[in-house]
């Protein structure tokens, strides 16, 4: 599939007028801009800014990440869609519109440029739960139905849809306990107040280390190396994976050949070993994708996030 879908990109290459390509072949003179929908500090703002940075010192160009968090990424998608078409604005893909009615932006309309890193995640409880496996969290699950909650960010979000997504594969009955945000779902895990969540693991990592959580199986295809004791999900549900994935998009009509110098200069990123490191450090896997295959990824994924959707029937708030 990925073949063909590159061959077609290199033959719209070829079709563009003489002026797109002069236009790319300048490109960047001036400032570039990558909006992050969500506050600063978390991975999805922390990943923005390592290629930031790479992307400055290649082209000698400020590279400016600001934050424009509010709606589950809706404000700060809407502002990337509606920017010139230029390649100065960039921003992150929110597909959000299985969750919302009504939406600013057409989803479908952005143009992608590269998926940066994926980070998995990971199914944690409180040391309290009486579980030390996924297998025994199941059959744990299954005698006393309904006894057991989890938390998410909120409604519509990864560690929410990840939740039901497990619900359904194993076939559980347990309450959802929604905040608002990371912060506070994550304090009330180490508190006691839920029994387990699904988190990102590059920001979660310490607590387990610590001890504070425990960790009962990575969502990702196989083992991470920070984690190599803790199984993944697949090796108990066969299929199942939940990665948070971390990409660029530039405002629809954005010309291909731009789209594909940037998609490179991210890729050349990636290969430094500085950038290998910190991302090792958030326990980001580097992809560093074309745009044809981060078209490919984002259909697949929304796909089968769709499903879960309307399946439990998850609605924004």
């Amino acid at each position: 599939m990925r073949p063909t879908i590159a061959r077609m990109l290199a033959a719209a290459l070829c079709g563009f007028p003489p002026a797109l390509h002069a236009q790319a072949q300048d490109y960047p003179n001036k400032p570039i801009r990558i909006i992050v929908p969500y506050p600063a500090g978390g991975s999805a703002d922390l990943l923005p800014r390592i290629f930031a940075e790479k992307l400055s010192a290649k082209w000698g160009q400020p590279v400016l990440v600001e934050n424009r968090p509010g709606a589950g990424g809706n404000i700060g998608a809407e502002f990337v869609y509606k920017a010139e078409p230029d390649g100065y604005t960039l921003g992150p893909l929110v597909v959000n519109q299985n969750l919302y009615r009504k939406l600013a932006f057409d989803p479908a309309k952005f143009v992608p440029v590269s998926v940066m890193a994926v980070i998995p995640n990971v199914l944690l409880v409180n040391p309290r739960v009486p579980a030390k496996s996924v297998d025994e969290l199941i059959a744990y699950a299954r005698a006393n139905p309904g006894k057991l909650n989890y938390g998410s960010q909120g409604n519509g979000t990864t560690s929410h849809l990840t939740a039901e997504l497990f619900k359904s594969t194993a076939g559980l009955s347990v309450t959802h306990v929604p905040y608002k945000g990371s912060a506070p779902a994550m304090a009330a895990l180490l508190g006691g107040e839920i029994d387990l969540m699904f988190d990102n693991l590059g920001v979660t990592l310490a607590h387990v280390k610590s001890g504070g959580l425990r960790a009962l199986a990575v969502a990702s295809e196989k083992r991470v190396a920070s984690l190599p004791e803790v199984p993944a999900m697949s090796e108990i549900l066969p299929g199942f994976t939940s990665v948070a994935w971390f990409g660029i998009v530039a405002p629809p009509k954005t010309p291909a050949p731009i789209a594909e110098k940037l998609s490179a200069a991210v890729a050349e990123a990636i290969r430094q070993p500085d950038v290998a490191k910190r991302l090792a450090a958030l326990s980001a896997e580097p992809v560093g994708d074309t745009p044809a295959g981060m078209a490919a990824f984002m259909k697949l994924d929304g796909e089968r996030w769709k499903s879960v959707i309307e399946a439990a029937q998850v609605k924004a708030d």
